[in-house]
């Protein structure tokens, strides 16, 4: 597995693109995808939502179970991926590509986001 090194990442397996104009991209991570499973149906927050970091924000069903989406920072979403709405297995086959979840500009950022390599350590741990 190898975790893109420009992504900052969280203990709750999300990941953060760099900002661009202050809004960045969300998904989940390679590692998460694959511990999931299949996924099936996803749940995102909606374009005007806020929300906040390490709070729940959505949702992702898998074959294998139910978990909850969590958001790394604190914003305000500015666009769902409707793409992965409507095929959710992008979050399997894409994670970093097609697969991201939702776009928020960003408030709050934590300062406990994790580089690449401290969430490969983190992850294997």
């Amino acid at each position: 597995m190898s975790n893109p090194q420009q992504l900052r990442y969280s203990k709750e397996h999300e990941w953060l693109s760099a900002a661009e104009e202050g809004v960045s991209a969300i998904g989940i991570t390679e590692h998460a995808a694959n511990a999931l499973g299949d996924v099936v149906f996803v749940q995102l927050p909606e374009v005007g939502d806020t929300v906040t970091a390490g709070e729940t924000c959505g949702e992702l069903e898998s074959t294998k179970s139910v978990s909850d989406l969590y958001s790394p920072v604190t914003g305000e979403v500015v666009e769902a991926n409707q793409d992965v709405v409507d095929d959710p297995s992008l979050v399997n086959s894409a994670p970093f590509e097609g697969g991201w979840l939702f776009k928020v500009r960003i408030a709050e950022e934590p300062g406990d986001l994790l580089s690449a390599d401290e969430y490969t350590a983190f992850a294997a741990g």
